[in-house]
């Protein structure tokens, strides 16, 4: 496994692991993490389900657009998310953002940058 470098391009049928680290600074229920996919690369894992890893437990659904994680609760610490996907179709993307947000206080959101990623 090695980490895809600024610049670097991917080749169609590469497989690639989407790693998100969230960092945690307070006590925080109801939350809502979405991260962006670009357009040529399509999730390994399709099917939608509850998972716990690290003391959280979460939904993870699958979709065409991106992947969002459903949490009712997170403690204060780092988490790490991975899934795995395929380089499909060659061309220049918007990787997207991840956006992180409380559904039932807005105002505790915050958000990664936007890269973009060359498939050959």
């Amino acid at each position: 496994l090695n980490k895809v470098k600024e610049g670097e391009a991917i080749h169609v049928g590469d497989k690639l692991k989407m790693r998100i680290e969230l960092r945690v600074d307070r006590a925080m229920e109801y939350v809502h993490m979405k991260d962006m996919r670009a357009a040529g690369l399509e999730p390994t894992n399709v099917l939608s389900q509850y998972k716990w890893q690290d003391g959280v437990g979460y939904y993870e659904s699958t979709r065409d657009l991106a992947t969002d994680f459903f949490f009712s609760y997170l403690r204060p610490g780092v988490y790490v998310f991975e899934y795995p996907l395929t380089a499909q179709l060659k061309g220049n993307f918007s990787n997207g953002v991840t956006t992180i947000q409380c559904m039932y206080a807005p105002e505790f959101s915050s958000h990664s940058e936007g890269v973009r990623v060359t498939i050959k």
